[in-house]
This record gives C-alpha cells, structure tokens and sequence, in this order.
C-alpha cells in the first residue's frame, strides 16, 4: 500500500518528496486577490515559484470560489491558452490545467499541458474523463458527486473518490495517474468548518486507496473561520494545516505560498518519517494504520476478499484503548474477565487483582467489535456495569460523531 508513482517525471509517493503545486491564477474574480497574475507577469511569477521550490504550476483561467461572478466559456479559453503558450517550453516544471471542460481540456493538452485538474471529479462535463482516457494523461480529481465539492462528511469524500476511480478503471485510465483531492473548503453553502476539520483529522484514511493525494487548502475559508482572518491573513494558518496533513500522509500540495509552504512541508515530512515496510524479492510486509471499518473494506476487497466477509471482519480491523476510571475493584474484574473472554484484555493495578483496593482504574484494550461485544454483555450485569457500558458505548459514538467533535 506504499504509494511511488511517476508523474510526468516526477517521483510522487511515501518515499519521495512532498512536492509543491503553485497555484497561477489568472481569474480577477479570485477569493484571494493576491493570487491574481497578471499576463504580462506571468513568466516571472512562474519562475519565482520554481526557484523558491514549485515542481508544479497550475494555471487557472475560471474562479471556482462559488461566490465568484461566473465568467464564459469563451472567456476561460482566451486567458488560458494564450497563457499556456506563454509558460510551455519555458519552464522548468509540469504544468496543471484547471479547468471543468473536456474542450478546454484538450485544447490545453494539445499546447503542453501535463496535468488536468477537474474539481468536478468529472461530474460536470461527462467527456472530461474520455479527454484523460485518450491522452492518459495524470488528472487531479477532487471529491464530487453533481457539483464541485458537494460532499460532507469524510465518509461521504471516500465514497466519492471510489467512485471516481472506478469510473476511471472502467474508461481504461491508469489510476496511479489519478491524484485524488479530498474537496477542502466552502464548496457549496452546507459545507460548514467542521466538514474540513473532520478531512483534516481523518486525513490519513485516503491512504487506504494507495493513490497520490493532493491537498488544496491554502488560504481556505476553513482557515479563515478559526483566525476571524480574511484570505491576506491566512498563511501561518494555512502553514499549520499543510504541516498536519503532510504528517498525514499527503503527497502533493496546492499553494499561493511557495516559499513557506515548503518549509512547512520539509518540517512535517521529517516529522512524519518512512513507512514501516520491509521488502523481500516479490514478498512484503507492511503496517496498515485504520481507523475506520469502511476503509478496511475497501482494502480488503482490493485483496479479492467477499464483500460478505469484509463486513463480517471490518470492526476487527480497528482498535481502541479506553481507559475507565475509579470504578470498583469488582467491576474491574469482571469487565477484564469478559473482555478476556472476547479476545481482548485489560490491565490493571495489582492491589486490585487481589481486593486490596476498593477503587481502580482499568485500561482496556479491544477491536471496535471485542468493545461493542463486551458493551451488550456488560448491559446485562449487576452493580454499576450497565451504566459502564453506556459510558463506553458513548465514547465510541463520540470519536466518529461530526458535530461532537469539531463543531
């Protein structure tokens, strides 16, 4: 499950650099003004982004800011390719097109582009993903169903992203070459904050598709909420998040801030480190890390696993530690005596085990199924056991409850 993929040349995985996508945005209807290039600026904004650290351009001709005052066709295309024309061949790094239109698409391949980047996840233009099939090109693909970014909820991000790759598989795409972006930002008026702080805490469970990811956040409204900031007052928050998710697992990063970022990111990737993964010839071992049963599904039915027994086995997949506390020495030991009994365990203070103590506390250590299982036989028990497992019932519900925890 260890990404390393080629990307134009580029080497893009878990073993490889973080690289930087500088965003060229030549919309003046931009959230972000200061991200505004002006034509007859633009090589020299691209070759200050390649010096300062850019691997990436990506030039975009429409704001997909929602509030933005929508623009043409026509008028996308005359400041995108002209542009083009400007960067291809005169610069050092690989150019992304970011653009919703399958025409523009192809218009811009044809003149040197590398890269498509189709926040639709080819949801708005059906011929989009047909362009990539025949060119078999990279494509940048962010969470969609009907609309840009219309997904809320982590779950809801992962499901979307499968469907696109299945798609893709079925036009025959190579989809090491797809790039998956998980849709941060205020994409449509019911994607509150807590939607992107859930993305940014459950980040790493993208890695379970084993693709490139990309992280689009800079100067994100997100980011703007928590800083009571306007988009010129978001770097040092953007600077915090792009460390989170490359300690996360992010393989490429979207940015107006060149220079900044890639410190940020060099940090955060010493941080994060190597994946713990021993090859042999043709043999491999290496650590998944889970943290949700939907994920293991997937992984498993990637394996060639049923899709009967991959629900069966997912709540085995995940595991919990749950540290309850001051409740009586009996209760300790019959709630380690049951989780025992389930295949987990529990660890507790000696004087305990031998009633020498009237209170304890209890470390208990279980997949989320042992818990559930032992949370049913607990319900069933005398003294304070069945508020017990309602405790740890709700601290289950808790970690994967939205609101609780990021509103």
């Amino acid at each position: 499950m260890v990404v390393d993929v080629d990307i134009c040349g580029l080497k893009v995985g878990d073993r490889h650099p973080v690289h930087i996508m500088g965003v060229m945005n030549l919309s003046r209807e931009s959230f972000y003004k200061g991200s505004v290039v002006e034509s007859d600026a633009l090589l020299d904004v691209a070759w200050e982004m390649i010096d300062e650290g850019a691997t990436i351009l990506d030039l975009g001709a429409r704001s997909t800011w929602p509030l933005a005052d929508p623009i043409s066709k026509d008028e996308e295309r005359n400041r995108l390719l002209p542009a083009l024309e400007t960067l291809a061949g005169n610069v050092d790094a690989v150019i992304s097109v970011d653009t919703i239109f399958s025409d523009l698409a192809e218009a811009a391949l044809e003149k040197g582009a590398d890269i498509i980047n189709d926040v639709s996840g080819f949801a708005i233009d059906e011929k989009m993903v047909d362009v990539v099939a025949d060119f078999g090109c990279p494509a940048v693909v962010m969470a969609s169903r009907k609309v840009p970014g219309d997904v809320l909820g982590m779950d809801a991000v992962m499901q979307s992203l499968q469907d696109i790759l299945q798609l893709s598989e079925d036009k025959g795409i190579d989809t090491n070459k797809i790039i998956l972006d998980p849709a941060i930002g205020k994409w449509i008026p019911e994607k509150v904050p807590m939607y992107d702080f859930e993305t940014f805490d459950r980040f790493e469970r993208l890695k379970s598709f084993n693709k490139p990811i990309l992280a689009a956040l800079s100067r994100k409204s997100c980011i703007g909420e928590v800083l009571n900031k306007p988009p010129e007052g978001r770097l040092y928050g953007s600077l915090a998040a792009t460390a989170i998710v490359v300690q996360k697992g992010a393989h490429i990063i979207r940015t107006h801030d060149v220079g900044p970022t890639l410190d940020a990111v060099k940090v955060a990737s010493a941080i994060r480190g190597n994946p713990a993964v021993e090859v042999d010839g043709d043999r491999e071992v290496e650590i998944l890390e889970i943290r949700s049963p939907v994920d293991s599904v997937r992984i498993m039915q990637s394996l060639g696993v049923t899709s009967t027994g991959a629900q069966i086995m997912k709540n085995k997949t995940v595991m919990f530690n749950l540290l309850i506390k001051n409740i009586t020495t009996t209760e300790a030991l019959i709630i380690k005596q049951e989780i025992l009994a389930r295949g987990g365990d529990a660890a507790l203070e000696r004087n305990a085990v031998s009633h020498e103590t009237e209170k304890t506390d209890l470390m208990v250590m279980g997949t989320l199924l042992q818990l559930k299982k032992l949370s049913e036989k607990l319900q069933g028990q005398a003294r304070g056991l069945p508020r017990i497992a309602e405790m740890i019932d709700t601290v289950l519900w808790e970690y994967d409850d939205i609101t609780y925890r990021y509103q």
